[in-house]
């Protein structure tokens, strides 16, 4: 196993107790005065400070990627069970995707620069597992029903090579997916690519049309990113080709992930090889393997 602190060895291996009781030790050494810290950027915020939120109006505040909001987004059901009013403060790119989605009492588009104010309890999308003594196993991907699957050609396979700004890392360069392109293949990136794709010009920045199409793909081929998490919630068989140090979501020790039953994660055998990790791939892809998930599979 690649070395790593604790709680990211935890998370990976799926021992989510253990990882729990690394993350309460943490907040007990926090200093409250601390807590939702303006002085800070967003993404490296703490909110939860551990009281309870049963009976309670809860604000739950999505400061984490696009991604980190899709994956986490399956805990609301179970806290709305609990808690007397759920508000999700959530990024206003994703909004459209979760109106009428179960657990969220109130969605409100996230203004950075004005903030809704704290209500009976606060707690930021990614702590909702460590509040609710929860792992994905306890919270089952809800249905996104308002997802309508675009009417794309069988077997069309989208695809995603590149991961932004956040950790360059995990984008691969845009020619090492032609191999992925011998049958219809359709791009999930925005802008256009040189790639032989149905959509040249590229995925429109539209969060409803692209779920319809990755929704309408007999499979998805990506980088660590939103897609991946897109892909995931929506059921959709998702191949993910991560760095040899994957992050903590992502196991190192097999190829399927409790995160997402339809996802196979396909990890470099050593750092920065893209290569062969991309050769494994279009060998399952030509021997017609492509669309399975990876339940019960082992490296």
């Amino acid at each position: 196993m690649t070395d790593s602190d604790p709680w990211t060895n935890a998370m990976r291996r799926g021992d989510f107790p253990a990882a729990w009781a690394i993350a309460d030790a943490a907040l007990r050494r926090r200093d409250p005065a601390l807590r939702d810290d303006p002085r800070l950027p967003y993404h490296l915020r703490w909110v939860w400070d551990g009281r309870p939120f049963a009976g309670r109006d809860v604000l739950v505040r999505c400061y984490h990627g696009l991604g980190d909001t899709l994956m986490f987004s399956r805990f609301l059901p179970l806290l709305a069970r609990r808690a007397a009013r759920v508000t999700v403060e959530m990024q206003p790119h994703l909004v459209p995707l979760f109106r009428g989605f179960p657990g969220i009492d109130r969605l409100v588009p996230f203004d950075v620069a004005h903030p809704l104010p704290p209500q009976d309890c606060d707690i930021e999308i990614m702590e909702l597992p460590l509040a609710l003594r929860a792992g994905p196993s306890d919270a089952p991907l809800p249905a996104l029903d308002i997802v309508a699957p675009a009417p794309l050609p069988p077997d069309t396979v989208g695809l995603c090579w590149g991961a932004g700004d956040w950790d360059a890392r995990r984008s691969v360069p845009e020619a090492m997916f032609a191999p992925f392109c011998t049958g219809p293949a359709l791009s999930l990136m925005p802008g256009p690519t040189a790639l032989p794709v149905l959509n040249p010009a590229g995925c429109p920045l539209d969060i409803m049309q692209t779920a319809q199409l990755v929704a309408g793909c007999a499979l998805v081929v990506t980088v660590d990113t939103m897609i991946a998490h897109l892909a995931g919630i929506l059921g959709r068989p998702v191949w993910l080709l991560v760095q040899h140090d994957p992050d903590w979501r992502w196991p190192i020790q097999a190829e399927c992930t409790p995160w997402y039953p339809t996802m196979r994660v396909w990890r470099q055998s050593a750092p920065g090889d893209w290569t062969g990790v991309i050769g494994r791939a279009v060998a399952a892809l030509d021997r017609a393997t492509r669309f399975q998930p990876a339940e019960g599979r082992s490296a």
